[in-house]
């Protein structure tokens, strides 16, 4: 899923973002389009927190697919 983050206008002097989830579907043409699934704010700090906090997580699961593919090729030959 696609997203669209931007600076968004605080009041405090905690800066925010917003983020766009966006999804893609096809209209009654069969053209690709965009629409707002949903939509959150958060302070840019607790973002950047989550953001490096999902990068770990990829990380890993790559790291276990990797080894994955590994016991798969051992056993093919």
């Amino acid at each position: 899923m696609a997203k669209n983050i931007a600076e968004k206008a605080s009041e405090s002097s905690v800066k925010k973002v917003s983020i766009k989830h966006l999804r893609t579907m096809k209209n009654a043409a069969g053209a690709d389009v965009e629409i707002v699934d949903w939509e959150e704010s958060k302070d840019v700090d607790s973002a950047i927190s989550q953001a490096e906090a999902e990068l770990a997580s990829a990380e890993a699961k790559v790291t276990e697919l990797k080894a994955d593919i590994v016991e798969y090729k051992k056993i093919k030959g």
